[in-house]
């Protein structure tokens, strides 16, 4: 199967590391991506509340594209988007213009493409495909280094199950939870795995923003978390970045590595953790998993 890949702005900036590691997982399991050429910024979810009508032209450029682009399987372009706001946006795109026939008539004469049917292009999310695309024994038949002993709280977001519960549930949602296993670690149970970060929130309204992110990062620590694993650049970023911050107020916080859920796929293949970008994590996770190595080989003498 051929799939399209839609990086968003995130994945060339602050989420670097997510697409290092995305792109190093795929070629490992021998998954072609082609990138979406000319791809333009999807508006993210914030746009929405301003302009509608141009936040929706704006995505549907990049489903336009995709059309034009995409190879058919099955009679679905498959465009793989990896931040849950790109994921989330694209999908509310596409619903406008399968339901608005006026918006897609128009969008039909200023986009490439001619946009006759946007229900052919099938949006994913690279969980779902990895998981049920690719499947778990596929998955672990490439692991080389389980990790045993190692305790993930798997941490969804708020976006790529609601409202469109494509691929999980969309309140108890247990796919990462799956994989997480497969790896050979310990997913933990975790109440909070789809509670919000507090988006943009820890930059307009600090005292809201940096809250909502300590009680998802004490939950983690309360329940034996090792570390979080996320699906998206922005939950990740604030999870990571501000836990200093957090630290002023809330002393009773540990640091809690925060790492890309493909960045934790690509520890237990036994890749290269430059091609993973784990020097780019604020929070290192080498340490612990060092400790686990020793725990391991103490187990074993």
């Amino acid at each position: 199967m051929s799939y399209l890949y839609f990086p968003g702005c995130s994945l060339k900036g602050t989420g670097r590391a997510y697409e290092e590691s995305l792109l190093a997982v795929f070629r490992a399991l021998g998954i072609p991506l082609a990138e979406l050429a000319d791809w333009n910024c999807c508006g993210a979810t914030a746009y929405m509340s301003i302009d509608e009508r141009q936040a929706f032209a704006l995505a549907a450029r990049n489903l336009a594209l995709a059309e034009a682009q995409g190879a058919s399987d099955n009679g679905a372009i498959q465009l793989i988007a990896p931040c849950s706001a790109c994921y989330l946006v694209l999908l509310k795109a596409q619903r406008h213009l399968m339901t608005d026939t006026a918006f897609r008539q128009e969008m039909s004469g200023v986009l490439p493409g001619n946009m006759g049917d946007p229900g052919q292009i099938r949006i994913r999310h690279p969980l779902d495909v990895l998981v049920h695309d690719v499947g778990l024994q596929e998955i672990a038949r490439h692991v080389r280094q389980p990790l045993r002993g190692l305790k993930v709280a798997s941490y969804y977001g708020c976006q790529i199950v609601r409202p469109f519960a494509l691929f999980d549930r969309p309140h108890d949602p247990s796919t990462m939870d799956d994989l997480v296993r497969t790896l050979g670690a310990e997913p933990v149970d975790w109440p909070l795995k789809t509670h919000c970060c507090g988006g943009s929130l820890t930059g307009t309204m600090p005292e809201v923003g940096l809250r909502l992110n300590y009680l998802l990062l004490r939950e983690a620590q309360r329940r034996g978390a090792d570390l979080i694993i996320t699906v998206c650049p922005l939950c990740q970023f604030n999870l990571e970045a501000y836990q200093d911050f957090i630290r002023r107020r809330y002393p009773d916080l540990a640091p809690m590595p925060v790492l890309f859920f493909t960045q934790l796929i690509g520890m237990a293949m036994g890749l290269p953790p430059r091609e993973l970008g784990l020097q780019r994590l604020l929070i290192p996770v080498e340490g612990r998993m060092a400790a686990l190595s020793k725990e391991g080989a103490h187990a074993r003498a």
